[in-house]
């Protein structure tokens, strides 16, 4: 998709919009809107909300009013929403019927771009969507991750740990999401393959393991492995060689088996021809 401009202009838009609009109550662009016409912005990163959470904003809302307006686009006679999902969906469990918002013009061009600086910039973003957004940025915009880093305000190597969340299993993405682990524990087990990662991540729900804790579960599960590696390579080998060795014996050779090797006592010239016949 081309911009026509660049990312860090449009950051800069970003900003200059939730200046001159967002957050004032009092804007000129501000109206109470029907909630039904609003339809959330398709490319939105957040995919997970927290129940607990939108049920405390919803009796605050409730108690207090709202009081950020949420911000949405018109689209003939409805409109998309550009930030503010948490706050929607908790008025819609205040079973409130309109909501103030603030009204803001952007070409559809722009709704991914919004969608994903304003959940960047928000705190209340969970680590993986975080993740998927950086992700998008760098896609859509063939940018490096210095170049994301500076945009976000960001040290390179936090976009860099944020990014390999990616490479997490299903299960480990969605453990992470539901808060079950931490960014420390997701960090430690990324690399390991998706049956260990789920072993791993049973375990520290389970025993409820600090991040030392699962370092140290994960070095013994190695260890473990490493092992049993080592045992059955020892095993094939030696098992190999006592087929080889019986089948030399049916012709009357003398063979002795030793740890990985074996010996054959030659005591004839017949003994050579009988060792030759298998190498011929």
């Amino acid at each position: 998709m081309a911009l026509g401009r660049g990312l860090g202009e449009l950051l800069g838009e970003i900003e200059s919009a939730y200046d001159d609009n967002i957050g004032d109550s009092n804007n000129n662009n501000t109206n109470e809107i029907d909630i039904s016409s609003i339809k959330i912005n398709p490319h939105q990163p957040r995919k997970i909300f927290n129940q607990e959470k939108l049920e405390e904003l919803s009796k605050s809302i409730k108690d207090h009013g709202l009081l950020q307006p949420i911000v949405v686009t018109k689209r003939d006679d409805s409109y998309i929403l550009i930030a503010g999902e948490r706050r929607l969906r908790a008025s819609k469990l205040a079973n409130l019927t309109t909501i103030k918002a603030t009204i803001i013009d952007i070409d559809d061009s722009k709704l991914r771009e919004y969608a994903l600086i304003e959940n960047i910039q928000r705190d209340d973003l969970n680590i993986l969507e975080i993740a998927y957004s950086y992700a998008a940025l760098l896609n859509e915009h063939s940018i490096t991750h210095d170049e994301l880093a500076n945009m976000v305000h960001k040290s390179r190597s936090s976009i860099t740990n944020i990014l390999r969340l990616l490479n997490l299993s299903v299960y480990a993405q969605q453990m992470v999401s539901s808060d079950k682990i931490t960014l420390g524990h997701a960090k430690i087990i990324v690399s390991l393959d998706e049956k260990t990662q789920k072993t791993v991540i049973d375990t520290i729900i389970g025993q409820k393991l600090s991040v030392r804790e699962t370092e140290k579960l994960i070095k013994d599960l190695k260890n473990k492995k490493n092992n049993l590696k080592e045992k059955n390579n020892n095993t094939f080998n030696i098992e190999s060689l006592k087929s080889i060795a019986n089948k030399l014996k049916e012709n009357d050779l003398n063979v002795k088996i030793t740890n990985k090797s074996f010996n054959i006592s030659i005591n004839s010239q017949e003994d050579i021809k009988k060792i030759l016949k298998y190498f011929s």
